[in-house]
């Protein structure tokens, strides 16, 4: 009991940590895109930054509106955060304590559950920008869900297994045939986490700042701590399940780096879609090609079984 304990702070406790460095890093690799150099004067090289907005975040105070829904709105960025938090017990280590028997189900779980506290922060806001906000933020979420979920599943179909830790030893020999579920997964994933093609959860220009609009201090914390967990999360499940990284090696660690740096150079080169474009894109080509690929290997699955009976 007492090591579960230990693993659960020290995972939480290097999860926002993580967190602190990739927006030091998301700041410095958008500063050298823009031609300038992000920030650099607390500590070396600016490394104290993170820390320095996070005491100033926390220490400012809240404002609490008159009009707004206060259990919901206290409550949405813990339950975003805890849920964002949760999904990282999935990963199968070989120091043992926290695991889940279905970590794939866990995942797709956890995925969906977190559109409720971003409905329940824009509702409870009582805030057309954070009303409107959230529920863009939840019709996306849903679209790209549906593929996401279809992908994993023809994932679960060629491995014929729920586990991570089947897809370890699998992952390299099939690479090539997944190239391009591994291309459709990458952009459910931007979808997902609400990043730039797809940030109009946040659309600064028509929303002011979406669903967290009224949020402030501390509450903003907990929402953007969430985003970056969510993003650190998917890009080291993408490296487990394409790219066939081992188990706390540093392989999976680089990888992993690599793939944060891949969505925030997406944040820096692409413009931000129309809405009416992300949801075409959602339905009318990402749900019928995961499909065709669900059946694709379901029926190739079927053979070769048969045959090798």
């Amino acid at each position: 009991m007492f090591m579960i304990v230990l693993k659960s702070i020290l995972l939480m406790m290097f999860i926002l940590i993580s967190v602190a460095f990739v927006t030091l890093l998301e700041r410095k690799i958008l500063g050298y895109m823009q031609k300038r150099k992000g920030p650099n004067k607390l500590g070396f090289k600016g490394i104290l930054q993170p820390f320095s907005d996070a005491v100033k975040l926390l220490v400012k105070e809240s404002l609490l509106l008159n009009l707004v829904n206060l259990m919901i709105y206290l409550l949405s960025p813990v339950v975003i955060l805890l849920i964002s938090l949760f999904l990282w017990v999935t990963y199968p280590s070989f120091l043992g304590g926290l695991e889940v028997s279905l970590p794939i189900i866990f995942i797709l779980c956890c995925l969906s559950a977190g559109v409720y506290p971003i409905l329940g922060s824009g509702w409870s806001s009582n805030s057309k920008y954070s009303m409107l906000g959230s529920l863009r933020a939840v019709a996306q979420t849903i679209s790209y869900e549906v593929s996401l979920a279809i992908l994993l599943l023809s994932l679960v179909v060629v491995n014929s297994s729920f586990s991570l830790k089947k897809l370890f030893s699998d992952s390299m020999l099939i690479i090539l045939i997944l190239f391009p579920i591994a291309i459709l997964w990458l952009i459910s994933a931007l979808a997902e986490t609400n990043r730039t093609p797809f940030d109009f959860a946040e659309g600064e220009s028509e929303l002011v700042s979406g669903f967290n609009t009224e949020y402030s201090a501390s509450g903003f914390v907990l929402f953007f701590l969430a985003e970056y967990s969510s993003i650190l999360f998917m890009s080291l499940f993408f490296s487990v399940l394409f790219l066939g990284s081992v188990d706390l090696f540093l392989n999976l660690s680089f990888l992993t780096s690599m793939l944060v740096i891949l969505f925030i150079w997406v944040r820096g080169t692409l413009p931000r879609l129309r809405y009416d474009k992300l949801m075409e894109l959602a339905w009318k080509i990402m749900l019928p090609l995961s499909l065709m690929y669900l059946l694709l290997f379901t029926g190739v699955s079927l053979m070769i079984y048969i045959f090798s009976v």
